[in-house]
């Protein structure tokens, strides 16, 4: 092996699994300490303070100046009691990360002192600045001001010893710039909308609150192996290398033994974790080797989007500490399964009533029906919207390949609640109901918990599946902010929802009685949302087909996709919610196409200079061995022997030159497509160029390259391959 995989392999044998402590005996013992709760609040704020920040979370309110005051004083007094230092506002720009700015309690007095200080202007507003971050032309460079400010539904918290505050970030003139903004509007949508609904059920529904339970999958690799790795290190996913001989086709991997020092890293990513009052339920291995998943219980969505963003900066720390890197990337490896991020969404009301959940009668279970029905009309109405949520140049790998959900957006909901909506759909009259056929609909929707009991698997190829207790959204990517696709989903469902009471009230002014009207307008969207539904094998070319003569859409690349956010229909969707402008969806757009522009342009120039300066010069060194090796036999056998003695070695020579020829003309080749795509200004454009000319490069340099693999001498290859990157633990 060359010296720099002979280092890496050599160093990965000397690794020892870390000793890792637990911080207490229980995880009761020590979880949400570093949390600055509602519950901690309590033991630190004035009674009066408490009540109207508690107030303010649970109507949406706003926190007068004395209370915010008296939180500041409360909040730095708890921090200081772990060594806080500094605070920090802590937000979640556009361009898929966090950001932090740290400031020291400290302030100077008149006589060059110091003291500690924390004011409720500074724990409620701070002026970062907004030049460098995304902006999608909302702001010039020029125009640095932007403005994070307090998001009290969502504690803060302790990381090493800094105070960080979850905040919102908007520009100086009031346009979203974060993820964080939008989703809480959108939250509050559903919110009121949800709750009009459940008032013809239950008028002790005072609030909905949306649900969220990710599962976060990643890879981890050795940190000798990944810094041997160039194409890793700057672009989070391997841009070449053939498939090893053994990957995931044995299944022994997922649900497997997990290996000792993975275990290790879990233990100390659960503790950091549950110190942060991340309630991580669950581990595992994944099905491709050296990929795992972690899951927690279900959250209110807004804290669990923060704690889902938290949770992928804590795995890089502690991956880290572990002499392992954390991969996030939808697809590091190519050939075996890429990394999803399952958003298994519900609604929950101030009752303690889930409203995907089955209940014990017929009204509660048309209640279910009725919740279960809107979000499928919502999801076939917006379907192009909701998978641009999810695409990005890294999703793109996932989506339609056979190992994730497809591109066609379509919604399982199991065979027997399919039943439940065909008898609707043929026993709800346009006009009045029979007796008979009432009380016929009732059995039927009273049995629905016993229906259900069996009723849960998953059907692994939809990309929005109803499993029992709520829809989970398979699409989403593993790198990616849970924001973007629950605001459009909160979005699209509240918009439907408020659809949904209008129609119905507008029946029972016509004396149709509730129940009636409920089913009457359930018939009428099962009718309208029936091309969505799907039972089957989304990865079959049959699928394709019917999508296809369905009327479905099926866009596999980002550019293509992410067009559905500027669509008049997500524009009028999203003003009528106050979740987005059309301003801020433009920007949007833009920063999703710059995104997409800029990975495909690391990657072309990665991949190139890996080419050049690293693979060709091994292939021309083995090639002269050959070369040498080939004259030597001549020198030595008789005419009659040489032929069939260096057949081998004139085989690979020639193998080897034409790999090489086409490699070189192909990098030159791309490099003059980016070139002349980087003189397009519009970003739109840009993107489109990207897409067309220099994406495809890609693919067929690497082609040729994983071909030189399986020739060349494997001393010379200079990067840790597949076998070695996968099964190194």
């Amino acid at each position: 092996m060359s010296n720099i995989r002979v280092e890496a392999v050599k160093e990965l044998f000397s690794r020892k699994p870390l000793a890792v402590e637990a911080p207490g005996e229980k995880v009761s013992d020590y979880y949400g300490v570093h949390t600055f709760g509602l519950e901690t609040m309590k033991k630190y704020l004035p009674t009066e303070a408490y009540e109207n920040v508690k107030k303010a979370v649970d109507t949406w309110g706003y926190i007068d100046r004395k209370s915010a005051a008296s939180v500041a004083a409360a909040m730095k007094a708890w921090a200081m009691g772990f060594g806080v230092t500094h605070y920090t506002h802590w937000f979640q720009p556009l361009n898929g990360s966090t950001a932090e700015k740290h400031d020291a309690f400290f302030e100077p007095t008149k006589d060059g002192k110091m003291f500690e200080h924390f004011s409720g202007k500074e724990l409620t507003q701070q002026e970062p600045d907004a030049s460098s971050f995304p902006s999608g032309g909302i702001r010039n460079t020029f125009e640095a001001r932007g403005y994070s400010a307090w998001d009290p539904s969502s504690p803060a918290f302790i990381v090493e010893k800094t105070l960080c505050i979850p905040t919102v970030f908007v520009s100086y003139t009031g346009e979203a710039l974060d993820f964080k903004t939008p989703l809480l509007k959108s939250l509050f949508a559903l919110d009121k909308a949800a709750v009009d609904v459940c008032q013809l059920f239950d008028k002790d529904v005072t609030k909905v609150i949306a649900t969220l339970g990710w599962e976060q999958e990643y890879f981890l690799v050795d940190e000798a192996l990944y810094y041997a790795r160039p194409d890793l290190v700057l672009t989070d996913r391997t841009l070449m290398g053939h498939a090893s001989a053994r990957d995931q086709q044995l299944a022994d991997n997922y649900f497997g033994s997990i290996p000792e020092r993975v275990t290790a890293f879990m233990k100390e990513l659960e503790f950091e974790c549950y110190k942060l009052g991340i309630p991580l339920r669950t581990r595992h291995n994944e099905v491709a080797p050296n990929q795992f998943e972690c899951a927690p219980v279900f959250e209110e969505a807004n804290l669990a989007v923060d704690h889902n963003q938290l949770l992928m900066d804590i795995m890089k720390r502690v991956a880290r500490k572990h002499h392992f890197r954390a991969l996030l990337h939808e697809k590091p490896y190519k050939g075996i399964n890429g990394s999803g991020k399952h958003n298994n969404w519900s609604m929950l009301t101030n009752t303690g009533v889930n409203l995907l959940a089955p209940g014990t009668n017929p009204k509660s279970n048309l209640q279910l029906l009725t919740f279960v029905v809107n979000t499928v009309k919502a999801v076939h109405d917006y379907a192009d919207l909701l998978r641009a949520s999810v695409m990005s140049a890294g999703n793109e790998h996932r989506l339609g390949a056979h190992e994730a959900p497809p591109a066609i957006i379509s919604v399982f909901i199991g065979e027997h609640l399919t039943r439940v909506l065909n008898e609707i759909e043929q026993k709800v009259p346009s006009d009045k109901m029979t007796p008979d056929q009432k009380t016929e609909l009732k059995l039927n929707i009273g049995k629905i918990p016993e229906i259900m009991l069996d009723n849960t698997d998953r059907n692994r190829t939809s990309p929005f599946a109803f499993t029992g207790n709520r829809f989970e959204f398979r699409a989403v990517g593993s790198s990616m902010n849970c924001a973007a696709p629950m605001t459009v989903l909160n979005s699209a469902v509240a918009n439907q929802l408020q659809e949904f009471r209008k129609d119905v009230d507008a029946l029972m002014e016509q004396n149709v009685k509730k129940d009636e009207a409920i089913l009457r307008i359930l018939r009428k969207y099962i009718i309208h949302s029936r091309k969505v539904l799907f039972e089957g094998n989304g990865y079959s070319e049959e699928w394709i087909q019917e999508a296809a003569r369905r009327g479905l859409t099926n866009v596999m690349n980002a550019p293509e996709a992410l067009k559905a956010y500027i669509e008049p229909r997500s524009v009028e969707l999203l003003k009528r919610m106050n979740v987005l402008t059309e301003r801020e969806l433009n920007a949007r757009f833009d920063i999703q196409l710059e995104l997409f522009t800029k990975k495909v342009q690391i990657e072309a120039r990665v991949l190139g200079d890996l080419a050049v300066n690293h693979i060709i010069p091994t292939v021309i060194k083995y090639q002269n061995r050959l070369i040498e090796n080939v004259k030597g036999l001549k020198e030595i056998l008789p005419a009659s022997e040489f032929a069939d003695a260096a057949s081998y070695q004139l085989s690979a020579i020639r193998k080897i030159s034409k790999h090489k020829a086409l490699i070189l003309e192909m990098v030159d080749e791309m490099v003059s497509a980016r070139k002349e795509a980087n003189t397009i200004e519009d970003v739109r454009e840009l993107a489109d160029a990207y897409n067309q000319k220099v994406k495809h490069y890609l693919d067929e340099i690497r082609y040729h390259i994983d071909k030189l693999e399986l020739i060349v001498d494997d001393d010379l290859w200079p990067l840790p391959k597949y076998r070695e990157l996968l099964f190194a633990r």
